[in-house]
C-alpha cells in the first residue's frame, strides 16, 4: 500500500497542494499534521509508523515535511525499512525500493555522520583551546566557596534543604547536590 505523509506548520498553512501531489503518485492513505518538526510528538506520524506494515511504501511530497534534520531522516528511514516498507520522496526523487535510492540515502547518511563528527572534532578543539588559556566552560557556580561552606555547616546543624535555598536564593537541588557531595 502506498501511504502519504503531509505536514504544514501551522493550522493556517494549506495541506492541499500536498494532498494533491500525494494522491496524483498513488497515495492509498494519507496522514494529514498541522504541527511544527520541532513538536516532540507528532501523533499522526506515530499512527503511520504502527499502521505500517511489510511491503508498504511511505510516500512524502519532500524531505522536510517529514523531517528537517538529514539525521532525524536517517532514522525514519530506518525504522521504516526496518519493518519490510519502503520511503519515497517525490522532489528529491529518492525511493529506497530500489537499490539506487538506498544507495543515495546511505552516501546523504554517510555525509550527515561526517558533518556530525566534524562538529564534534571542532568543539573539542575549541575547548581544549580555551582551556589552554584558563577559561573553563559551563555555568558559574550558584555559589561562592564561602557559600557553601556556610551552607555545610547549616546543613550539618540540620537546617532543612529548602530553607538553606531560601536563604542563599538558589534551587533545593543546588543545596541537595552540596550535601551529597559532601555526605552530610
Amino acid at each position: 500500500m502506498l501511504i502519504g505523509y503531509a505536514r504544514v506548520s501551522t493550522s493556517e498553512q494549506s495541506l492541499d497542494e500536498q494532498m494533491d501531489l500525494l494522491g496524483a503518485a498513488g497515495a492509498e492513505r494519507i496522514f494529514l499534521e498541522k504541527i511544527s518538526t520541532k513538536a516532540a510528538k507528532r501523533p499522526e506520524l506515530v499512527r503511520l509508523m504502527e499502521q505500517l506494515r511489510e511491503g508498504d511504501v511511505v510516500i512524502v511530497t519532500r524531505f522536510d515535511r517529514i523531517s528537517r534534520r538529514l539525521l532525524d531522516l536517517i532514522e525514519l528511514v530506518e525504522q521504516i525499512s526496518a519493518g519490510g516498507a519502503g520511503f519515497r520522496s517525490l522532489r528529491e526523487d529518492i525511493d529506497t525500493t530500489s537499490s539506487s535510492g538506498r544507495l543515495i540515502l546511505h552516501v546523504m547518511g554517510a555525509i550527515a555522520q561526517f558533518e556530525r563528527d566534524k562538529i564534534v572534532e571542532r568543539t573539542r578543539e575549541g575547548l581544549a583551546s580555551a582551556r589552554k588559556r584558563g577559561r573553563i566552560g559551563g555555568r558559574p557556580p550558584a555559589l561562592t566557596p564561602e557559600q557553601a561552606e556556610t551552607c555545610k555547616k547549616l546543613l550539618a546543624e540540620g537546617e532543612s534543604v529548602a530553607g538553606i535555598a531560601r536563604q542563599f536564593r538558589v534551587s533545593r537541588s543546588t543545596i541537595a547536590r552540596l550535601r551529597r557531595a559532601e555526605g552530610v
